[in-house]
């Protein structure tokens, strides 16, 4: 593979950190600006927000700019919008750098998996982009419990200007590892183009997969801490660990999703949606127990995150004509899914029907993935058909000088 996806996963790694790392000190953020966790809890739906909202927006603004100039754009963006974190005097500020550091995290993994894929060859396109999204699960590994630590340890200002630095290695890595002739120019698209993508069906059934699919996972993520600790048994300190477990089966997820998607997109897409959906609705009984609650927790995070790579090649292929926005847009649908599934599990839990009822309401969004998988499947098998069917129907005619058959143009289907 080549080495400037090296540069795409180190800023992937950093993007991944400052999503999930704020989690992890937001009782030091909530104490020393004198607010309710509840009120420091809107640094993550901020984020989120401007993922969803920014995805688009910067992709739309940046279809005069090379790729490679883009992502060097949204690199500086994040640095500053988590500089702006680590220094921020108020809340307001605190929650200001959030939401400029989310600008970049969508157009960045939706522009970085056009670049990944533009990279190899057309079967290894799955397995380049799962190389690049490779640095978000290591993040979960790595990043987060790390940052974490940091945090607690030498205050949350910290790991935010460490995850700032982050961000300066991968500005240096785009800049010195992308080549320039490799990522698309200026002028290669424009916005009536790129929005020309979403007269598709399936890109939007892509989409849905993507909010109904990862959002299966969210809705058990989401509560895993009093769902480890007031049902399986578990500590609070453990709970970091059982995390970290979950980011391992999200990289294994990753890779095996990349590979399997190069060669069979679909049928991995299956497997993988069914798999999710029957081991979130076993998770509503191993959640009783410590051990199988572990296990069942890294095979969700493998199993979710193994839909990434497919769904977004797919997005890809359907959209190939223009597939920057369609892209960034899908990265937006991944947080849009993960905003709904923690609102729905909260609403269950709120309802009285226990901590693991999230669990169900995942495995109701990833069956529905599912099926819309299918649906997706079957009309582009029918697309598939109709087109060879036109291509191939053609008549004959009697040459009246040799007296052989003489092919005539195409006839469309159904006209002869």
């Amino acid at each position: 593979m080549p080495l400037a996806l090296l540069a795409l996963a180190i800023g992937a790694f950093g993007i991944g950190t400052t999503e999930f790392v704020i989690m992890g000190v937001l009782p030091q953020v909530a104490g020393d600006f004198g607010v309710s966790i509840p009120t420091a809890g809107w640094l993550v739906t901020g984020y989120a927000l401007g993922v969803v909202f920014g995805a688009p927006l910067l992709t739309v603004l940046g279809t005069k700019v090379s790729r490679k100039k883009m992502l060097l754009f949204l690199m500086g963006l994040f640095v500053v919008g988590n500089l702006l974190s680590a220094v921020a005097p108020s809340f307001g500020m605190m929650l200001a750098g959030r939401v400029v550091a989310s600008l970049a995290h969508g157009a960045f993994f939706g522009i970085g998996s056009v670049v990944a894929a533009d990279l190899v060859a057309p079967e290894r396109k799955a397995s380049a982009i799962s190389l690049m999204f490779m640095g978000l699960t290591v993040a979960n590994i790595v990043g987060v419990p790390l940052g974490t630590y940091i945090g607690q340890a030498a205050g949350w200002r910290v790991t935010f200007a460490l995850v700032a630095a982050l961000g300066v290695i991968g500005f240096l890595g785009v800049a010195r590892l992308i080549p320039a002739n490799a990522t698309g120019r200026p002028g290669t698209a424009n916005v009536r183009t790129e929005f020309a993508a979403f007269k598709n069906v399936q890109v939007w059934l892509a989409m849905a997969m993507t909010v109904l699919g990862y959002g299966g996972v969210f809705a058990a993520i989401t509560y895993i801490t009093p769902m480890m600790t007031e049902v399986a048994g578990y500590t609070e300190a453990a709970v970091t660990w059982l995390l970290v477990l979950f980011g391992i089966g999200m990289f294994l997820g990753n890779l095996l999703g990349g590979r399997f998607a190069d060669r069979a997109l679909m049928p991995m897409l299956f497997v993988s949606l069914g798999a999710l959906s029957l081991t979130l609705l076993l998770f509503t009984a191993t959640a009783h127990h410590k051990v199988l609650a572990a296990i069942t927790l890294t095979l969700i995070g493998a199993l979710g995150f193994a839909t990434v790579p497919p769904l977004q090649k797919w997005v890809l292929d359907q959209a190939k004509q223009a597939p920057t926005l369609a892209s960034a847009a899908n990265i937006g649908a991944f947080n849009l899914g993960n905003a709904l599934a923690a609102w729905l599990g909260g609403v269950v839990i709120a309802a009285g029907l226990g901590f693991t009822a999230p669990n169900w309401v995942g495995a109701l969004l990833s069956g529905t993935a599912l099926l819309l998988a299918f649906l997706a499947a079957f009309l582009d098998r029918r697309t598939r058909t109709a087109t060879d069917s036109a291509e191939t129907d053609t008549t004959t005619d009697i040459d009246t000088e040799t007296g052989r058959p003489q092919a005539t143009a195409p006839v469309p289907a159904g006209l002869h």
